[in-house]
């Protein structure tokens, strides 16, 4: 097994995001192996959504640094776009998929 096989996929150090004085993220660490499922939960307004829009550069963090696929986001080399190519989100909406029923 070579050292890229066992580097994360995703790797959070040290993360910060603030709004003015509200602070949103404080000091998110988080390591994901491919493969690994991962349950992100909490009560409303506790980080998640913001969590996952700062892995996709939707939201730019304030400290720290995201690492996905080997790549840091924040490195200018990087052209976030391909990125995203690799990575799925899907937005937090109640009628997400107003043409789908329970």
């Amino acid at each position: 097994m070579n050292a890229q096989a066992s580097s994360p996929i995703i790797s959070i150090a040290g993360v910060w995001k603030f709004f003015g004085s509200l602070t949103a993220l404080r000091d998110i660490n988080l390591d994901i192996q491919q493969g690994e499922r991962v349950v992100i939960i909490g009560p409303s307004g506790s980080g998640k959504s913001t969590m996952l829009r700062s892995i996709n550069s939707l939201e730019t963090i304030d400290r720290g640094r995201i690492v996905v696929d080997g790549k840091d986001l924040h490195d200018p080399a990087n052209n976030i776009n391909v990125i995203r190519q690799e990575l799925g989100m899907v937005f937090q909406s109640f009628n997400l998929f107003p043409h789908k029923t329970v």
